[in-house]
């Protein structure tokens, strides 16, 4: 894996993303999204100092987008003749992106691109490594504008993810995973968005309890309720140590975004109850937590 940096620059703004074909770019791009860069891929060259002048700040107010991704690659019919001119346009207005080349081995190339299918943008009727080792010679004079060069060989979609986080968060363990934490009611159904369930309909239930049914898990009589049910705490217990396992390795393999569904009957008491401990004790471990009662009020 070959990462070259040739000069030490803060987090840049405006990012294009370039390189041979199949060599991860796309991948790249969703990375930079999730980072808050504004993403447009296979932006028309002749529309680069047009969308540049989104990112210069005007008199009064700043600029109308904060951090842009390019993807502009040999799809775009002038890039090879046109893109050194294009970058020389933007320096003049003080714009200066940079430029992330992404490059692979031809073995690899080849694999990519048998694996998903797809024609070589480049391929002319000659075989796909010839259309690879032929885009890789017309790219040889764009890699040498390249502040970044990235070499994906030896990369899966979970490590390249990781490098470009690490590259453009400002923190070597990149951004932080968010997590969810959903309490709902199985009669009402499951959340879709839900990466882990928790089924607590094994707890006992308030509702059977004609002057709790009506309140929710948040209300004290609840709270009190379940603070003499010993299974309720040991539940929680296994549950957040299962959790505190597990959230590191997603974290790991680059998951943004993780969102955990506690299912009771009704979506009211003891889904409700667990779903804020389980929050509670995750965000004291440091985790980016939000808890919220899709049914509670049902």
């Amino acid at each position: 894996m070959s990462q070259e940096l040739r000069d030490n620059r803060d987090l840049p703004a405006f990012v294009i993303i370039t390189g041979l074909s199949g060599s991860g770019m796309s991948s790249a791009t969703d990375s930079l999204e999730d980072l808050g860069y504004f993403c447009v891929d296979n932006l028309p060259l002749s529309m680069l100092s047009t969308f540049g002048r989104l990112l210069i700040p005007g008199e009064t107010r700043g600029p109308a987008i904060a951090k842009a991704a390019l993807v502009i690659n040999i799809r775009e019919r002038q890039f090879l003749s046109d893109f050194p001119g294009e970058l020389k346009k933007l320096s003049k207005r003080n714009l200066a992106p940079f430029v992330v080349f992404f490059e692979a081995s031809d073995d690899v190339l080849q694999r990519r691109f048998s694996e998903t299918r797809r024609p070589h943008p480049a391929d002319t009727g000659k075989g796909l490594l010839s259309a690879i080792q032929g885009e890789r010679e017309a790219l040889s004079e764009i890699r040498k504008l390249a502040d970044l060069i990235i070499d994906t060989s030896e990369h899966t979609v979970h490590t390249l993810r990781h490098l470009i986080v690490q590259k453009f968060s400002g923190h070597e363990d990149g951004v932080p995973l968010k997590v969810e934490v959903i309490s709902f009611g199985h009669k009402y159904g499951t959340p879709r968005a839900a990466d882990l369930l928790f089924d607590v309909r094994h707890l006992p239930n308030p509702y059977f309890q004609a002057d709790l049914k009506h309140l929710t898990g948040e209300d004290a009589p609840i709270l009190d309720y379940f603070a003499g049910k010993p299974e309720v705490e040991e539940t929680i217990d296994k549950f957040t140590d299962l959790l505190l396992y597990l959230l590191p390795k997603y974290k790991r393999e680059g998951k943004s975004y993780l969102t955990i569904g506690v299912g009771c009957t009704g979506g009211r008491h003891r889904s409700v109850k667990v779903a804020n401990s389980i929050g509670e004790i995750l965000a004291s471990h440091g985790f980016d937590v939000t808890v919220t009662h899709r049914d509670m009020q049902k």
